[in-house]
């Protein structure tokens, strides 16, 4: 057991289902700069896997990849513009084409106006970050998968996915989004033995809202007092868990809460 799954996993799971698996895979992990993506990062290297770190913030990269001592390889690109998505990924070494497990996690929520007041620019951004940029990232590295007849497929949704709340409109339709894509790659690529996941988290205290809210760190801040949320090493650790399953076992769909959640728009606070 590896100490990035011990904190939420001792007590949650069967931890004989964990089976070793070789050395030297090849983890990508989109958004690894921040939050999640970072977290992630950090624990698929404590499992062996050696990383592909995808972003847009170079230097942000080149600080985690100083941080990990496993191999590991930089790809810089937006995952919204499929021109850079596809430069990435086909400068490639051949070494590093060979991807075993794929996290879809770079994503973003921009605004929270009702639907008649939403902004053009904020519609696209969601619409192309969050769909587009798992379509594209994804369909870049699935055909390998294919050819090899083996890998994992991470997308991470949101409870957004599931219940739509008033003023989210347009990230609760992406992320609903995600939601339906997970389950037809899943039935897509069952016959090539391929797993397709997807986590949907409630709150997680990380960037996420100051981005939403357009760098107003107050407001930011406010989303998460009165209450323990969760933190981006919990969903890295239930990554980790569902990567190290063995090989009959797929987390399929997974909505993970901080234990004051109840839905969406329900937290107890106490303030």
């Amino acid at each position: 057991m590896t100490k990035v799954q011990a904190n939420f996993l001792e007590d949650s799971f069967d931890l004989n289902l964990v089976e070793k698996f070789d050395m030297n895979k090849i983890a990508c992990i989109t958004g690894a700069s921040s939050g999640i993506g970072l977290a992630t990062s950090k624990a698929l290297a404590d499992l062996g896997f050696h990383l592909i770190l995808c972003g847009r913030r170079r230097e942000r990269l080149e600080e985690l990849q100083q941080s990990i001592s496993l191999p590991s390889y930089i790809l810089t690109f937006d995952v919204r513009n499929w021109t850079e998505v596809e430069q990435a990924f086909q400068s490639l070494p051949i070494e590093w084409k060979n991807i075993d497990v794929l996290v879809n996690n770079a994503g973003n929520a921009h605004g929270l106006a009702p639907i008649q007041d939403g902004a053009l620019e904020d519609w696209d951004a969601m619409i192309h970050g969050n769909v587009n940029g798992l379509l594209y990232v994804s369909k870049m590295v699935i055909p390998e998968m294919i050819r090899r007849e083996q890998g994992h497929i991470i997308n991470m949704s949101s409870i957004a996915g599931k219940q739509t709340y008033a003023n989210g409109n347009v990230y609760c339709a992406s992320k609903a989004a995600v939601e339906a894509l997970s389950q037809g790659m899943r039935i897509d690529l069952n016959p090539f033995n391929i797993k397709v996941s997807n986590i949907a988290p409630g709150a997680v205290n990380t960037e996420f809202s100051a981005v939403r809210f357009k760098g107003d760190l107050p407001r930011a801040a406010s989303v998460y007092q009165g209450f323990t949320p969760l933190e981006a090493s919990d969903i890295a650790s239930l990554i980790a868990y569902m990567v190290a399953c063995p090989a009959h076992v797929n987390l399929a769909d997974v909505t993970i809460l901080p234990s004051a959640q109840a839905s969406a728009t329900q937290i107890k606070k106490v303030l």
